[in-house]
């Protein structure tokens, strides 16, 4: 579990279930995810979504992200980990509209890329939203992502941005300097 000023990422739970597939079954956000439409029974899903706790992949870590108060209000994770090339994928879906445009995206995304340069030996973390998510771009951006393409894929136009390790220790260091130089002040400033 890591804890910041809004959230907790911590390990998926069977209780966070309903809340997946609610979420998944929601043509709007199935969308913003250039994703399909979960159209099976819930009693499959459980079954397939207890597999997926029970038999977890080597190659994804995924998260549940709930407030303080302990509310789920949606997920994270990094995938397609490719040890050799150093590098994985970064998603993101915050399903409660509720938390929409108050930042706990981009405090998550801040925090899942913390665990991820802190926590492995990968270089690159990379992603790709859709051209028309403008509001998950915007938050990329503020964590320090990049563009750095495009990709149309099944009907589906994506922007594609990434960060690099020393970018992210650059910005970490920034913000630490930052936050010293107005702690340390005396002038006011």
């Amino acid at each position: 579990m890591v804890t910041d000023k809004k959230i907790r990422l911590r390990k998926k739970r069977l209780a966070d279930a309903a809340d997946n597939y609610a979420w998944q079954t929601d043509p709007e956000l199935t969308q913003l995810d250039a994703a399909p439409l979960r159209s099976t029974t819930f009693p499959r899903y459980l079954t397939a979504y207890l597999d997926e706790l029970r038999y977890p992949s080597s190659k994804r870590r995924p998260f549940a992200i709930e407030t303080l108060e302990g509310k789920h209000i949606g997920n994270c994770s990094y995938y397609d980990i490719n040890e050799a090339k150093g590098e994985t994928q970064l998603g993101i879906m915050i399903g409660d509209r509720d938390y929409w445009d108050k930042g706990y995206g981009t405090e998550t995304v801040t925090l899942l890329l913390s665990r991820i340069f802190q926590e492995t030996n990968l270089n690159r973390v990379y992603l790709k939203t859709l051209v028309s998510n403008i509001r998950a771009q915007r938050c990329f951006q503020k964590c320090g992502f990049a563009l750095c393409g495009t990709l149309n894929k099944d009907g589906y136009h994506f922007v594609l941005m990434e960060i690099l390790r020393k970018q992210w220790a650059e910005r970490k260091l920034k913000k630490y300097h930052a936050s010293t130089d107005t702690k340390g002040s005396t002038d006011g400033r």
